[in-house]
Formats: structure tokens, C-alpha cells, sequence
């Protein structure tokens, strides 16, 4: 008997329903100017995850609390937004003709009006009334687009029955929503989704409301570089100390943007379109070279995944749509498709590139909130500008400094590395602080040849949004590179440090960055009795990327820096003397040496994890020396052929 005793069954019986026989739908796709490659990629990617969530949906008649739903690997509850999955399984039923799709999309819904539908016409979050019921907004758009383009293969009172229920949640919607009623991406993503449902229903109202959202949205787009901000509590328009506003990449590009770009697409709003360009170009610039988004230093960064953000829907829409506007959009939608596949396994998208090798299960509402877009891909696939990987994204060219003066971050690129510092200070929720990358730390390191070297996760992983969070697998491990301390057990580190500030240039060559930082716990009381006050400086030349850590003061007790390497299980550790070790990867060594003996942080096993953002780690310990008042680490990338 598998958990919670559900009956798992290939067919499906006793629906209730008098189902229109299905006919696949011939209209073939236009490949015209686009790769039929990349049609096949989005294709194949979708099948796969439409299959593998048949797979885990629970049928058992006999307990309509289960019956339709998503039996999630990880989570002991049943994600209230699985019937999120009727649009991308209405997408294949209508392409392939296969009635298992069908059937899926039809229990899926049965089991949310039996489970998670309220009187007001909201859906909530998990099967308690009292959750939350703004994720409505994302089952409506589901419902609305699979009627719109694929209604078709119901039969009429079916049909009508899913309509009739469209409109009750509209309604909710509309006397709801608002652009500053909480996180922006709920009011955002509203700008379209009452647009659809106003067309889908013939309801003018909805309309009306969307063009009155779409206007109090562009102010929500940061002064100097076009990042769209809001994603902050109690207040979206908060600003922090240093007077920033809270800003997340993985909901901005993989929910808000994608609805926003959708609805001024339609209505021909070029004034927003304007606006998004210059938007999607910015946020753009923190996409990886393999199709990540770097998300080390978002204010929901608790829900960074490597790809996106755990319960977003996916960048494809936004970029592909726009793609005439920078060709490079097209590339950033491929390129991000190429990792979610790779992320892929059994038929289910998996939170990070290394749960697998960890052994971690992953949450299937990865998976159905990311077939979304795939399907909206595929059904404008007529209208989309040309979609190729021709032009390459900004991270894999760039060169030198750049600074958002909207984060305080900087991003630096010298030959094949790629990284992120960052000492931004917006908190994403206002009484408890949910430590994304700051305090002047090294939030990302890329090598072209060897992928991710360094990555931020949280500083203390904490269930932030314990419905939509896995937990810790094993012992929670900062991957954040970082100066730390213990006093009396507690502590201390750059990591709590708001106030950190840091200067760079790029001379000769050499990009350099200095940052000044405290110690501090995680209270942010700053640590007494030992050195406190740190700079760390950071050089990045063609060769090498070097980080040392250096005080005035003098040290008591054992100080170090801490630069957890991202390394999967089975890499080969080697040992070349006590203060040099290497790495190995498929296309070459991580070389890591330092003026001082090198250690590991104590752990179960080879590999420390975080689910932030889902990869293992080593995590290397440079102890500054008794006696001494700073530590140098040098990281470079040897070929095979030259060790």
C-alpha cells in the first residue's frame, strides 16, 4: 500500500461525466522562421510532464478528498493549485487525441471543486478554507486558457459547467484585486488574467478593470534600472534602509512579467510595452549562460531554484513574445527550457540541478506550474517572432562592471567568469528576516568551462511559505560565501550585515572589488570580544578569481572564510598539500589554494545540500591563521590536458 493508502489506477473509471470522444487536433504548428528543434524541445518537455504527473495523480473513487489530485513526492499535503495542470493537460489531449490527458484535466478539476472551491469563488492554497485564495488568479488563467483553445473537446455541458465556474472566480478576482493589495505579482498577473477572462466570457467589466490595473502598474518599475519591484511585505512600495525597494527576479520573470507582456501585447499598449523592454533587458543581464536565473539576491530568494522560483509559472512567455524586440529573448526561453529539462527526471521537474544525485524527491508543483507556459507557448507558436539561440545572452558577452544602483548589487565578467556581489538590504517580510545574499558577499561565481563554482543560498533555511517549501534535507549549511565567527556558540557573520558597502573598479585587466562588512548574528548584534570589522576584497582576472578577508583588529578564537564549492556526488576530491586541493568536473579541475591550510566543514557525508537553489556543496573552510589578520583563497580552472 503506498502512502496514504491511494489507489493508483492506468485507467479511469466511474467520472460521471458523458465525455465528447476526442479527435486530435489537426491544425499542424507553424514551424515557419522558428527551429523545429525548439518546437520539439517544448513539445517533448511538455508530454513528459504531462505523463509523469498522470503518473503520481491519485484515483480512488472511494475518497474524494484524494481522488483527481497530485500526490506530491515530497510534501505530506496535497497542493490546492494542482488543478493548475487542466490547461496543459487539455493542450495534449486536444494534440494527441489521447483520452488519459483529458481524463486528467477532468479529475484534476473534480477534485478542486470538491476540495479547495469557495462560496466566494476563490480557490485556496491547500483544502482549508481559511488559506490563502489570491493563487486563484493563476487556476483562472489555467481554466480560461484551456477553454479558450482547447473547449473544444468537451462536450457542451461539461463545457459550460467549467465556464459557468470561470465566471464565479472572475468575479472574486475583480472585486479583489487590486495592483498594492499584497506581493505585485498577484495584482500583475491580474492585469491579464481579468483581460482573459473578460474576452474568454464576454464580461467588459473584467476588461475595463485590467486597463485600470495596467495603468497603476508602470509605477511599479524601479527609477534607474527597470527592475519591476513589490515583492516585499506589509507594503509593496516599502523601500529599505538604504532606500531600495524590494525586488525578486524568479517571480518577476517567471510570473508578473509574463502576464503584464501578454496583456500589452494584445491591447497593443505600447507605452507598457516601452516599459517592459527596457525591463526584460534588465533583468536579462542576471540570466547564466547555461539558462539559470541569478536569483542570489531576490527578497523571495527562498524560492530560488537555479531555474526560476518554486511555484512560478516560467519565463518563456514574456521572452518568447518578445523576442522581435531583442533576439536574445528567444535565446533566453530556449536556453532556460535546455535547463529544465536537464532538471528533469521520471517525468517530474526537480527543484535545482542536484536533487537527484542527492537523492531528494522532488515537489510536483514544480511541474505543473511550469507545463503552463509551455502550453501557451505552443498555442501562439503561429504568432511568435523567430525563435533561435542566434543571438547570444548578455552574461555569456559582457565584460567588466556593471552596478544596479536599484539593488546595490554589481555584477563583474573578466574572460569565462561570471559573478554577482551583492549588498542589497530589502527584507522580504517585515518582522522576520529571511537572509537572501548581502552584506557584501559573493553571491555568484561562473565559469564558462565548469558551470556554478559558488552560489548564496538562505543564511539559516527557514519555511518562509511552509505550503510551498521542501524541507531541509539534512543539516542546514549556508552555501553563501562568507567571513563567519562563533561566540559562545552563536553565530556571527557578513551574512546579517545590512550596513555592508563596497566599491570596485577595473584596471589593467584586474577587476577589483572591496567590500567593508561587521559580524554580526543573526539578530544583528555586531560580535565583541574578537574582530569584527572586515574587508573583503575580491580580484578577478582571465586566469583566476581570488577572495581574501582581512581585518586591523586582532582575532580571538577561530575566524575563517567559508567558500562552499558546488560540487555534485561523484566528483573526485584530491588533495595536493594541506593548502591545495582540486575538484574534478566534466570539463576540467576547480583548482582551490590559500596561504593557510584549507579545511572541510564538519558534515554527514561527501556533499552538504540546500534546497537554495538545490544544488550540493563542499563547504571549504580558509581558518585565518593564529596570530595573523587575514586569509587569501584562489580559485582557477585547469583543463585536463595542463594539469
Amino acid at each position: 500500500m503506498e502512502r496514504r493508502g491511494f489507489i493508483r489506477l492506468s485507467a479511469i473509471t466511474g467520472l460521471g461525466f458523458s465525455l465528447a470522444p476526442l479527435k486530435a487536433c489537426n491544425a499542424p504548428f507553424n514551424d515557419t522562421g522558428h527551429s523545429k528543434e525548439t518546437m520539439k524541445l517544448y513539445y517533448s518537455l511538455l508530454k513528459d510532464w504531462c505523463d509523469g504527473m498522470i503518473h503520481i495523480q491519485v484515483v480512488n473513487p472511494n475518497d474524494m478528498t484524494v481522488h483527481g489530485s497530485l500526490d506530491c513526492p515530497s510534501c505530506l499535503h496535497i497542493h490546492g493549485r494542482c488543478m493548475d495542470a487542466v490547461y496543459p493537460f487539455m493542450f495534449m489531449a486536444d494534440k494527441t487525441g489521447e483520452k488519459k490527458y483529458l481524463d486528467a484535466a477532468v479529475l484534476v478539476m473534480q477534485w478542486a471543486e470538491n476540495n479547495v472551491s469557495q462560496e466566494d469563488g476563490s480557490w485556496t492554497v491547500i483544502p482549508n478554507p481559511k488559506s490563502w485564495k489570491g493563487i486563484s488568479v493563476f487556476g483562472a488563467i489555467a481554466l480560461a486558457e484551456g477553454l479558450h483553445y482547447h473547449g473544444h473537446i468537451l462536450d457542451d455541458d461539461l463545457r459550460q459547467q467549467w465556464m459557468d465556474r470561470l465566471a464565479r472566480v472572475g468575479d472574486y478576482i475583480y472585486k479583489t484585486f487590486t495592483i498594492s493589495f499584497t506581493n505585485i505579482n498577484y495584482g500583475g498577473t491580474a492585469v491579464y488574467g481579468l483581460n482573459l477572462l473578460g474576452r474568454v466570457l464576454g464580461n467588459d467589466s473584467f476588461i475595463v478593470k485590467s486597463h485600470r490595473l495596467a495603468a497603476d502598474v508602470k509605477a511599479y518599475f524601479t527609477k534607474n534600472n527597470n527592475l519591476l519591484f513589490g515583492e516585499i511585505k506589509p507594503d509593496s512600495n516599502k523601500t529599505s534602509a538604504k532606500g531600495l525597494k524590494g525586488v525578486d527576479l524568479g517571480y518577476n520573470v517567471e510570473e508578473t512579467l509574463n502576464g503584464l507582456v501578454m496583456y500589452a501585447l494584445h491591447e497593443k499598449d505600447e507605452e507598457l510595452l516601452q516599459i517592459l523592454q527596457k525591463s526584460l533587458d534588465s533583468h536579462l543581464a542576471f540570466m547564466l549562460p547555461d539558462g539559470a536565473w541569478d536569483n542570489s539576491w531576490g527578497t523571495r530568494q527562498y524560492k530560488w531554484s537555479y531555474w526560476g522560483s518554486r511555484t512560478c509559472d516560467g519565463s518563456q512567455p514574456a521572452f518568447a513574445m518578445m523576442a522581435k524586440y531583442n533576439g536574445a529573448y528567444a535565446t533566453a526561453a530556449i536556453k532556460n527550457t535546455e535547463l529544465l529539462r536537464r532538471c528533469t527526471a521520471n517525468g517530474l521537474l526537480h527543484g535545482g540541478p542536484h536533487f537527484v544525485s542527492h537523492g531528494v524527491k522532488p515537489c510536483v508543483h514544480h511541474t505543473f506550474a511550469h507545463a503552463k507556459p509551455l502550453a501557451s507557448l505552443l498555442d501562439h507558436w503561429a504568432h511568435l517572432p523567430e525563435q533561435n539561440t542566434n543571438i547570444p545572452l548578455p552574461r555569456e558577452v559582457v565584460d567588466g562592471l556593471t552596478y544596479y544602483k536599484d539593488l546595490d548589487v554589481s555584477l563583474f565578467a573578466r574572460g569565462d567568469w561570471r559573478g554577482t556581489i551583492s549588498a542589497y538590504d530589502a527584507e522580504y517580510h517585515y518582522k522576520h528576516d529571511y537572509r537572501q545574499a548581502t552584506g557584501g558577499a559573493l553571491a555568484m561565481l561562473y565559469h564558462a568551462k565548469v558551470g556554478t563554482i559558488l552560489t548564496a543560498s538562505m543564511a539559516v533555511y527557514k519555511l518562509v511559505e511552509v505550503n510551498n517549501q521542501q524541507e531541509a534535507a539534512g543539516e542546514d549549511i549556508a552555501l553563501t560565501p562568507r567571513v563567519e565567527t562563533y561566540k559562545d556558540g552563536v553565530w556571527f557573520t557578513n551574512l546579517f550585515d545590512l550596513t555592508a558597502t563596497f566599491k570596485s573598479a577595473d584596471v589593467d585587466g584586474k577587476i577589483g572589488i572591496d567590500a567593508d562588512v561587521l559580524l554580526k548574528n543573526e539578530s544583528r548584534d555586531v560580535v565583541n570580544g574578537t574582530a569584527n570589522q572586515f574587508k573583503l576584497t575580491y580580484t578577478c582576472t582571465v586566469d583566476k578569481m581570488q577572495i581574501a578577508v582581512s581585518t586591523y583588529q586582532d582575532i580571538i578564537g577561530k575566524t575563517a572564510l567559508v567558500l562552499p564549492i558546488v560540487s555534485q556526488t561523484g566528483e573526485k576530491i584530491s588533495w595536493n598539500s594541506p593548502s591545495e586541493m582540486t575538484i574534478e568536473k566534466s570539463n576540467g579541475l576547480v583548482l582551490v589554494k590559500a596561504n593557510a591550510p584549507l579545511g572541510i566543514k564538519s558534515m554527514s557525508g561527501t556533499r552538504t545540500f540546500n534546497q537554495v537553489p538545490g544544488v550540493e556543496a563542499i563547504p571549504v573552510i580558509a581558518t585565518i591563521p593564529e596570530g595573523e589578520q587575514s586569509v587569501t583563497v584562489t580559485i582557477e580552472i585547469v583543463s585536463y590536458v595542463d594539469f
